[in-house]
C-alpha cells in the first residue's frame, strides 16, 4: 500500500499543519505493515503556476524549451498522486484559503481524462479509490455556525476539489484558533495530535 504525504506550509518546523500531518503519517505507518511512504514538500520543490503556455501544451501545442522541465515535474506529480492509495495533506489557511503552492499542485492533479472526465451525465471523478486525510490549521475559528464561517475557503474548497475527482469522504483533522493566543494554540495542537493518534487505520 502506498501513502503520499504532502506538506504546503511555508513555516517549516514552526508549522502546525506539518506537525499534525506528520502525526497522521506516523499513526498509519505504525498501524499498516509495509506501508510505502513518499513525501513531497511543496515549498522546497514548488511547481510553477499555470500559464497560457501550460494550457497550450495541454492542448497539444509544442511546448517551449523552457517549459519542458516544469511539464515533466507536473507529470511526475500527477503520476505520484495516481499511484497513491492514501494521501495525507498538510494544509494551513492563508488569508482564508489554501497556500498558492498547494493551488499549483492541485492544478497539476485535476486533469481531464486522468482524475475526472466529462460525460453525458456530467462530471465523473476517477480517483475515488483513494483515502484522503487533511491536516488543517487556522488562526481563528471558522467552523459551521461561527461568525467567520462564510470566509472559510480552505476546508470547503478542498472538500469540493477532492469530491470533484471522486473522493467523496475526505477526512479532516483541524487545529483551530492557533493565532488567538498561546493557550488556544497549545490546546488546538494537542487536540489535533490526539485525533491523529486515534485515527482509524483501516
Amino acid at each position: 500500500m502506498k501513502l503520499l504525504h504532502i506538506d504546503s506550509s511555508v513555516l517549516g518546523p514552526h508549522s502546525v499543519s506539518r506537525q499534525v500531518s506528520a502525526a497522521i503519517v506516523d499513526r498509519l505507518r505504525k498501524a499498516t505493515p509495509h506501508l510505502d511512504v513518499s513525501y513531497r514538500d511543496l515549498t522546497l520543490t514548488p511547481l510553477a503556476h499555470l500559464s497560457g503556455s501550460h494550457l497550450a501544451a495541454g492542448q497539444g501545442a509544442e511546448p517551449e524549451a523552457a517549459l519542458q522541465q516544469d511539464l515533466a515535474a507536473g507529470h511526475a506529480v500527477l503520476e505520484e498522486f495516481l499511484a497513491a492509495d492514501i494521501v495525507v495533506l498538510g494544509a494551513p489557511m492563508y488569508n482564508f484559503t489554501i497556500p498558492s503552492q498547494l493551488k499549483a499542485w492541485i492544478d497539476r492533479i485535476l486533469v481531464a481524462g486522468k482524475t475526472f472526465k466529462y460525460g453525458a451525465q456530467g462530471v465523473e471523478g476517477l480517483a475515488g479509490n483513494k483515502r484522503v486525510i487533511v491536516a488543517i490549521s487556522r488562526g481563528g475559528f471558522y467552523g459551521a455556525g461561527t461568525p467567520a464561517a462564510v470566509g472559510e475557503h480552505l476546508e470547503t474548497y478542498l472538500r469540493w476539489v477532492f469530491g470533484f475527482i471522486g473522493v467523496t469522504n475526505p477526512e479532516f483533522i483541524s487545529a483551530d484558533g492557533i493565532g488567538v493566543g498561546p493557550e488556544h494554540r497549545e490546546k488546538a495542537v494537542a487536540d489535533a495530535l490526539r485525533a491523529a493518534g486515534s485515527l482509524n487505520a483501516a
